[in-house]
């Protein structure tokens, strides 16, 4: 039996309720039968090579699963009421699936900052330096994006959209990419989106976040995909030393690489989702719908919720992760400290074409490459079959743990 939970002190004890760090668990069921007990820790891995913690240190951790002999299992039980949990054999599994894959873990979170078209273009900037990506755009700042269309508000949304009508633009085709002010280390992003640019030839648009002197403070790709692409993916870039396990996403979602530092950073550890409903063309048929990043110091987890799915706690302002299920994709470990490896992220929509993911598969897409020889002659010269590429996000709002921090900037050097 599940019972709900209340805001989490930061304690480890008692009753049928402990703690591990600032998140909550429940007992489900104690059986307690000596010779055959099994004692069990929801890690942050939720791996059976994690390892059992006691606040007393006179105990040595223990293998999850292992089985205690009857002098073990008598030394556990007095410390029964203080901070050991046990579990009997039959209720060891259920419990650690629902623990690693529906998180019984709870927070209560706080709303830090709401971006939408009331403050989107004052707490984002445009980027108009050259695209690292090496992509075919042509980043414009804020007059041009004014004055031409390329930004602004549509349908009560922040509009984000593209150049659909130069021909053959020498410089790239004019895009906006956009970046914002504030920094955040951990929280929830709950993304609400109506329209994406994605599912077309040439196209590559990105919902990321990223920290300062890439790749060392890691990047974290929330939507992405390139040209006619059905379905999103799902990417962290970090520098060398982190390697990530998926246990936990939903099923169909699958780990590419391990490696967060796969190809220099560049490549990363990623995972590919199921859903048809996610990214492109599917998305923007069913009115989009909401895409969450839970960031915790235990793992990345990325959720979507189509238009007519969205959890009411969402909408009601008081998300919850512990009640949404599997995430699409879920990436944790014991081979990567991510407060060691993610810091300090800035939150970045863009949309550019062609470059070193959308224009080097181009040969190997059978859709598009009839279309043209290479990705940057097709994208210069059909302007109008980028009429759809653009954003509409009715809002981002970024909540954190409560008592969590709230500074949501981060400071800068004062001497040249």
């Amino acid at each position: 039996m599940i019972h709900s939970v209340s805001q989490p002190p930061l304690l480890i004890l008692l009753n049928n309720i402990f703690y591990i760090g600032n998140k909550e668990y429940l007992l489900i069921e104690e059986q307690y039968t000596p010779l055959d007990n099994r004692i069990f820790h929801p890690s942050a891995s939720c791996t059976e090579s994690a390892q059992l913690h006691f606040l007393n240190p006179t105990f040595e951790p223990i293998t999850l699963g292992t089985t205690l002999n009857q002098t073990d299992s008598h030394s556990l039980k007095t410390l029964r009421h203080t901070n050991i949990m046990m579990f009997s054999k039959a209720t060891l599994g259920s419990f650690a699936a629902l623990t690693c894959v529906a998180g019984i873990a709870s927070a209560q979170y706080t709303l830090q900052d709401t971006f939408d078209t009331s403050n989107f273009f004052d707490s984002f900037s445009f980027f108009t330096g050259s695209d690292p990506t090496n992509g075919f755009v042509d980043y414009v700042g804020t007059q041009t994006a004014n004055e031409t269309s390329l930004a602004g508000y549509a349908n009560n949304a922040v509009y984000l959209g593209v150049d659909y009508t130069t021909m053959n633009p020498s410089g790239g085709r004019a895009s906006v990419r956009m970046t914002s002010n504030a920094a955040y280390t951990h929280g929830l992003f709950v993304l609400d989106v109506a329209h994406m640019p994605g599912g077309i030839c040439g196209v590559w648009p990105a919902f990321w976040t990223f920290g300062p002197n890439w790749p060392s403070s890691g990047e974290i790709d929330i939507i992405e995909g390139v040209n006619d692409q059905s379905t999103n993916e799902v990417t962290l870039h970090t520098s060398s030393g982190c390697t990530m396990s998926n246990a936990g996403s939903a099923s169909g979602s699958t780990l590419a690489n391990a490696n967060c530092n796969a190809g220099n950073g560049n490549d990363g550890c990623s995972q590919s989702t199921a859903s048809t409903q996610g990214y492109g063309t599917g998305f923007n048929d069913i009115g989009g719908g909401v895409y969450a990043m839970d960031w915790t110091s235990s793992a990345i987890s990325i959720y979507f919720f189509p238009r007519g799915s969205i959890p009411s706690d969402i909408t009601s302002g008081n998300p919850n992760p512990s009640g949404w299920g599997a995430p699409q994709a879920m990436f944790s470990g014991p081979s990567c400290d991510i407060d060691a490896y993610f810091m300090n992220h800035n939150i970045v929509f863009d949309t550019t074409f062609c470059g070193d993911w959308a224009g080097s598969v181009w040969s190997s897409d059978a859709t598009c490459s009839a279309l043209a020889s290479t990705c940057q002659d097709y994208v210069a010269n059909n302007p109008g079959d980028f009429v759809d590429a653009y954003w509409l996000i009715n809002s981002l709002k970024v909540y954190q743990q409560s008592g969590s921090s709230k500074r949501g900037f981060v400071p800068q050097p004062f001497l040249a």
